[in-house]
C-alpha cells in the first residue's frame, strides 16, 4: 500500500498496538521521514485526534516534529485523564537519521551479541533479555524495548547502539504506569520459540541485517538445546503423581535421565540427549515452532561441554526439613544462579482430579536461604469466589512495585483474560479490564483492554488434570457472575479442601521444573 501511494510521506503514524519496532521502521523508512507509533498495546480509545488536528488547522505550517509531539502529548494526556489502566507510550522516530547511522552499529551489536551466545556467555545474554521491558509478556510475542536490552547487555557495541537509537528518537512519552519504554522495540525470542521461523522469514523479506537473524538463531538454538539437556518438563505431571524421576524430553527422545548423577548429567548423557533431539522429528515438542529448521545443529554439538556444566542441576528436586520443622527446598548457590523465576502452583482436589488454580509470585525464605514449602491454604478470589490466577509481570516504577496478572474467563461467551493490577494506590488490586485470549490466533491481532460493563456475564475458567497428572481440558470454575461494576479482590480460604502445592521453577533456558508437591 505504501509503495502504491506513489509519494513520500512526512510521517507514517500507526494508531495501533506494538508498531514502534525496528522492523516497522525498516519498512517505513523507504516511504516516510518519520514514524509515530507505540511499542505497547494501545487502549481502545486510540489517539486523541481532536486536539492535535485542531492545532494543525490553526497552524498549517507546523513542522512534522511539532505535529508528532502534539499527537504524542495529547494521546498520553487523554489516556491519563480518562483514568485508563492500559499503559500509554508513543514515540517519534527520525527514519532518515536512523537509516543513516544505524546499519553498521546494529551489525556490530548483532555480531557481538551472537559471539557472546556462541561463546560461554549465553547466561549473560539470557539475563539481560529476561530483565528487559517486554511488551507482550502474556502473549509471549517476545517484543522488547531495544534500548533497555542494549543497556542491560552493557557491551561496548550495545552502548553504541543505544546512543544512536536515542538520538534518532526525537520524542518519546509514557504514562506514569510504564517504565523502560524508550521508543523502539525488536523481536528477541525468550519466553517462547514458537515464532522464530516466522520472524526469520519476515527478516529475509524486509532486508533485516543478516547478522541479527544469525544472532536470534544462535540464542533460540541454545535455548532449545539447553532445555533438552537440562531435563525440564512442560507440565506438572511428575509433581502431581509423586514421580519426579522422569524427564519429558528424555522420554520423548528415548533417553534415560536417571543415568545422570544427582548433581548433574554426565557429558555422555548430554551428548545422547542433544543427539537424540537433533535427530528427532519431534523438535516441535521443544520449540513449539512447526518449522524448526533454524536450529543450528553445529552450535549445539559444539556446546556439549557447556550444557554439561548446567544440565540436570534442577532435575529430580528433593525437599528437606529445616530446624524450625518447615519443609524447604535447599539448593546450592550454583543451582539458584540457574533459576529465573519461582511461581507458586496450587492444585485443588475435587474428587475426580485436580483443578489448577494457577501461578502466583508468592514465596518466602528461611534464615538459611532455602525456599519455604509451606502454604496458608488460601487463594486469590474475585468478589469472594476463588478463581484461577496467573502472574504476568512485576516491575519497579521508581519506589513503587506494580504487579500484573490475569484470570481466565468467558466474557459474554468470548474467551478472555481478566487483567488484575496491584500497585501502591491499589495494594489489594483492581480489575483493569479484559483482553481477548489470543492463544490460538496470530500475534498480529493484539488489541487493548475491553471494559467489563455492568450486566456482563462472566464464567471463570480453570485447567483440569486427572489423578494420573494428565491435562484434561479447561472447565468452568464456580458460579456464573454478573458484573456490577464493583470488584473486591481478596484471598479466600480453601475451606479444608484437599490440595497439592508445588513451585514451578523456570531456568535460564526457559525450561520448567516442578518441586515435589506437598499437601
Amino acid at each position: 500500500a505504501l509503495q502504491l501511494a506513489g509519494c513520500d510521506f512526512d510521517f507514517i503514524g500507526f494508531d495501533a498496538c506494538l508498531m514502534a519496532s525496528l522492523e516497522t521502521a525498516l519498512v517505513a523508512e523507504k516511504y516516510a521521514d518519520y514514524l509515530i507509533a507505540s511499542e505497547a498495546v494501545e487502549p481502545g480509545t486510540g489517539w486523541y485526534y481532536t486536539s492535535w488536528l485542531t492545532e494543525l488547522a490553526a497552524d498549517t505550517g507546523m513542522s512534522t516534529v511539532e505535529i508528532g509531539k502534539n499527537i504524542i502529548d495529547s494521546y498520553v494526556a487523554k489516556v491519563e485523564q480518562e483514568g485508563l489502566s492500559t499503559p500509554a507510550t508513543l514515540s517519534l522516530i527520525d527514519l532518515s537519521e536512523l537509516a543513516g547511522s544505524l546499519p553498521e552499529a546494529f551489525s556490530r551489536f548483532s555480531a557481538g551479541t551472537s559471539d557472546l551466545i556462541a561463546g560461554n556467555s549465553y547466561n549473560h545474554v539470557a539475563d539481560a533479555r529476561s530483565r528487559s521491558r517486554d511488551f507482550s509478556t502474556q502473549q509471549k510475542i517476545n517484543q522488547i524495548d531495544l534500548i533497555h536490552f542494549a543497556e542491560n547487555l552493557a557491551t561496548n557495541e550495545a552502548g553504541e547502539l543505544a546512543g544512536i537509537l536515542r538520538s534518532s528518537i526525537k520524542y518519546n512519552r509514557n504514562s506514569r504506569n510504564i517504565t523502560h519504554a524508550n521508543g523502539i522495540s525488536i523481536y528477541f525470542p525468550y519466553s517462547s520459540l514458537a515464532h522464530v521461523s516466522t520472524a526469520l522469514n519476515t527478516y529475509e523479506k524486509i532486508g533485516m541485517d543478516a547478522s541479527y537473524s544469525d544472532c536470534i538463531r544462535n540464542f533460540a538454538s541454545m535455548s532449545a538445546g539447553g532445555a533438552v539437556a537440562a531435563g525440564g518438563s512442560s507440565g506438572p505431571l511428575g509433581s502431581l503423581t509423586g514421580n519426579s524421576s522422569g524427564s519429558l524430553f528424555g522420554s520423548l527422545f528415548g533417553v534415560d535421565m536417571a543415568a545422570g548423577s544427582s548433581g548433574g548429567s554426565s557429558s555422555s548423557l548430554v551428548s545422547e540427549l542433544i543427539g537424540a533431539f537433533l535427530g528427532s522429528s519431534k523438535r516441535q515438542i521443544v520449540t513449539r515452532d512447526p518449522d524448526s529448521s533454524w536450529i543450528k545443529e553445529e552450535l549445539l554439538e559444539d556446546k556439549l561441554e557447556y550444557f554439561s556444566e548446567y544440565s540436570g542441576a534442577l532435575y529430580n528436586l528433593q525437599l528437606s526439613t529445616n530446624k524450625a520443622g518447615q519443609r524447604v527446598l535447599a539448593l546450592s548457590e550454583e543451582q539458584w544462579e540457574l533459576v529465573r523465576m519461582l511461581e507458586l502452583n496450587v492444585f485443588l482436589d475435587d474428587g475426580e482430579g485436580y483443578i489448577d488454580l494457577g501461578l502466583d509470585n508468592v514465596f518466602d525464605w528461611d534464615a538459611a536461604g532455602n525456599l519455604i514449602m509451606e502454604y496458608d491454604e488460601s487463594w486469590l478470589s474475585l468478589n469472594g469466589q476463588i478463581v484461577s490466577y496467573y502472574f504476568i509481570s512485576q516491575e519497579q516504577l521508581d519506589d513503587e512495585v506494580i504487579i500484573t496478572g490475569y484470570v481466565p474467563a468467558s466474557l459474554n461467551g468470548q474467551r478472555v483474560n481478566i487483567i488484575l493490577r496491584f500497585d501502591d494506590a491499589h495494594p489489594y488490586g483492581y480489575v483493569a479490564g479484559a483482553q481477548v485470549n489470543y492463544e490460538d490466533l496470530s500475534p498480529t491481532v493484539m488489541k487493548g483492554l475491553i471494559e467489563i460493563a455492568e450486566g456482563d456475564r462472566i464464567d471463570f475458567l480453570c485447567d483440569f488434570y486427572s489423578y494420573d497428572g494428565e491435562y484434561s481440558d479447561s472447565y468452568y470454575l464456580g458460579d456464573r457472575m454478573i458484573a456490577t461494576g464493583e470488584w473486591v479482590i481478596g484471598n479466600a480460604p480453601l475451606d479444608n479442601s484437599q490440595f497439592l502445592m508445588t513451585y514451578r521453577i523456570t531456568d535460564i533456558y526457559g525450561a520448567y521444573y516442578w518441586t515435589p508437591a506437598v499437601n
